[in-house]
């Protein structure tokens, strides 16, 4: 890549994970890092490459509908995406991600993944409430027929864990790069 003036990685983070990812890009791009509310198309009109990363909440992807409204005037561009979830990778899930997230946009623009962190202290009032009442769902079936998202569910409320790593970040680097 010609340099680092040509790429811009936005964001939209709800509790920080997608945030310490995007800063570790932006940092490893040598390149701006930005908020997705902060950015109108407009600005974006100089860049070749547009990395942009969201949390995974109630399987939709956070600022994936910013790309959605502006993919016409940006599908010449090198778009790159990545999402961020509690749970461990998973393809059948990611499908499903994709299928339902990234409906008008080409099948060319990559969705990678990027695992998170589960802090329930720094949660709002609502996500914790839908947790809640998720875990009693799940807490019905039986253990050995939870789907990985169930079990990650399951495992992590009540406790932290920060599942943040550099080495999610290794695959974006080699697309963008390559």
């Amino acid at each position: 890549m010609e340099g680092n003036n040509k790429i811009i990685v936005m964001y939209q983070s709800k509790y920080g994970s997608t945030q310490k990812y995007a800063a570790w890009l932006a940092e490893s791009l040598s390149c701006e890092m930005v908020e997705i509310t902060k950015v109108s198309v407009d600005n974006l009109k100089h860049y070749d490459v547009i990395v942009l990363g969201g949390g995974i909440y109630a399987s939709g992807v956070a600022g994936i509908s910013f790309l959605k409204k502006n993919y016409k005037a940006l599908k010449e561009k090198k778009i790159v995406t990545f999402a961020v979830g509690a749970s461990p990778y998973d393809e059948e899930a990611m499908q499903a991600i994709k299928e339902r997230n990234y409906k008008n946009i080409s099948a060319e623009v990559p969705c990678f993944y990027c695992r998170g962190a589960w802090h329930e202290e720094s949660m709002s009032l609502k996500d914790k409430m839908l947790c809640t009442m998720l875990k009693k769902v799940v807490s019905r079936k039986d253990p050995k027929d939870y789907q990985p998202w169930e079990a990650a569910l399951m495992e992590a409320i009540g406790s932290q864990h920060d599942w943040t790593d550099k080495a999610y970040l290794k695959p974006i680097l080699k697309y963008i790069n390559g």
